[in-house]
């Protein structure tokens, strides 16, 4: 039986990728409907979704960021009787096979959980740089066309309606960053797999810069991953925050000034003590992943 595949996007401003990303898809070989949920772009991205029939658009009035836009997408989804989710970056293409090898990968074993492809840059012979990491970080060759890893960005995922019910939505405690790394952790502890599928690829159309601010507000959101992951004790999670107040400067006095880092440092202890503040809140959220 053909397996209904619906792909997410959540965009906002992707006018310059779009139809390229759409186009892609209608050439997929397992036909695709797609869901996309526009977070209150002010270019004319609303106006490309809606010449595409296939494409179902959502749009929010304020943008809602990566993790709570995708849940809209994804609970549509469900209610529509899908049997996987294909979350997709905005400035991301595909083959005509890349959906169909993730899907016979998923068929292949329930416990892979996270099914991602391969990311390659828009040059689409070189790897993604930030791909390309996670991916050397694999823990297991499962097979010839599969390999473990702890983490791979959500730019490109395929999920089960059998993971989504059993691990849930993202955390709307994130905001744009982190909540995919949240994702993971919870789908580690449900006893998944992340994996990378090397016969199935996407093309990553970005360029990574690096910000202060953008650093700082990471750096506080990998704090938050840290204390919700089940996969270790709260005690644990707060000492695993506590290391990054001093580890992340650390880390980032390579880029920064001195007073820079020293700004970090106080701005991510000021974090680390609202974290603590809010620990009944952090707990009940630990709770739900159960």
């Amino acid at each position: 039986m053909q397996q209904k595949v619906v792909v997410i996007i959540v965009t906002y401003n992707g006018s310059k990728w779009l139809n390229k990303c759409l186009q892609s898809l209608a050439q997929s070989i397992v036909p695709v409907s797609v869901i996309a949920i526009d977070n209150a772009s002010t270019d004319d991205s609303v106006a490309i979704l809606k010449k595409y029939p296939f494409v179902e658009v959502i749009q929010s009035e304020t943008n809602l960021g990566f993790g709570k836009a995708n849940n809209i997408g994804i609970q549509k989804a469900l209610e529509q009787n899908f049997d996987y989710c294909f979350l997709l970056n905005q400035d991301t293409w595909i083959e005509p096979e890349t959906i169909q090898n993730l899907v016979a990968v998923a068929l292949e074993n329930k416990k892979f959980g996270i099914i991602s492809p391969m990311h390659f840059a828009p040059d689409e012979t070189s790897l993604d740089t930030n791909f390309e990491m996670y991916w050397k970080r694999r823990t297991n060759s499962i097979s010839e066309n599969v390999d473990e890893v702890p983490f791979v960005n959500a730019a490109a995922w395929l999920l089960s309606r059998e993971l989504i019910e059993k691990v849930g939505y993202f955390e709307p405690m994130f905001d744009h960053y982190g909540e995919d790394r949240n994702y993971a952790d919870r789908v580690r502890f449900h006893g998944f797999k992340t994996i990378i599928v090397k016969n199935s690829k996407i093309y990553h159309d970005r360029t990574i810069t690096r910000s202060f601010q953008k650093d700082v507000k990471q750096s506080k959101f990998k704090m938050l991953a840290e204390v919700l992951n089940v996969n270790h004790n709260f005690i644990i999670g707060l000492l695993k925050a506590f290391q990054n107040v001093i580890g992340l400067p650390k880390y980032f006095s390579k880029y920064y000034s001195s007073s820079k880092v020293f700004s970090m440092f106080w701005q991510l202890l000021g974090y680390y003590i609202l974290l603590k503040l809010h620990f009944i809140t952090i707990l009940k959220a630990r709770k739900r992943y159960k």
